[in-house]
């Protein structure tokens, strides 16, 4: 099946219980990350408090940067929140994304402003951190109910932090006792994820891995 957001199937924790708080770290390739994040859930609300560090590499074009993120979402995602901040050698930047119950995402850059509604996404996505892919599988319930989603996503590039609005589909592959396979697509580009019995990502090849 597919839908948009305002039919976005919703499981209560995405149908499972995240150990709470727990904490989950990625190592990268590709270029070289290291990524770590506090999950916390509970019934009313989903927050994630973490960091990513990305090496330089010269194939890919990435400059050297670290980022910190804290994200929040209230149950349903009817609201939620994300604040960024990344520094490179030649600058520091940071960025507010917050949606209100109306649907209208306000998006801060310190310097400046803006008001939009994204589509109606519901969904925020940061450009090379995994902890962002799991949030809507959570949601979704893909790693316990069989299903496929296209939605509009809020789409952050790092360490540049412009925003913009992409279109994401997922896709369940397989479910198994303790892990499911979905596949994720964003434009051209498409990766079969693996996740555990929570829906916490396990493997995300060639960008990530579980340690």
């Amino acid at each position: 099946m597919s839908s948009d957001a305002a039919t976005e199937r919703v499981l209560p924790d995405g149908g499972t219980r995240v150990r709470n708080p727990a904490v989950y770290t990625w190592q990268g390739s590709a270029p070289t990350t290291l990524e770590s994040v506090r999950l916390l859930v509970t019934e009313a609300r989903l927050r994630a408090s973490g960091r990513l560090i990305a090496a330089a590499d010269e194939a890919t074009g990435t400059e050297a940067f670290s980022a910190s993120f804290e994200a929040s979402a209230d149950r349903g995602d009817e609201a939620g929140r994300l604040l960024l901040r990344t520094t490179t050698a030649a600058q520091e930047r940071q960025i507010s994304l917050n949606r209100t119950e109306d649907g209208v995402w306000l998006v801060d850059h310190g310097n400046s402003s803006t008001r939009d509604e994204f589509g109606g996404s519901v969904t925020v996505d940061v450009a090379g951190a995994v902890t962002f892919n799991t949030l809507p599988i959570r949601r979704l319930g893909l790693h316990r109910t069989p299903g496929e989603f296209e939605i509009p996503v809020v789409y952050v590039t790092m360490p540049d932090l412009e925003v913009r609005l992409v279109q994401q589909t997922y896709r369940t592959v397989s479910i198994a006792d303790d892990h499911a396979v979905i596949e994720y697509t964003q434009g051209g580009f498409t990766a079969e994820l693996t996740v555990d019995a929570e829906g916490i990502v396990i493997d995300y090849p060639g960008v990530a891995q579980r340690l």
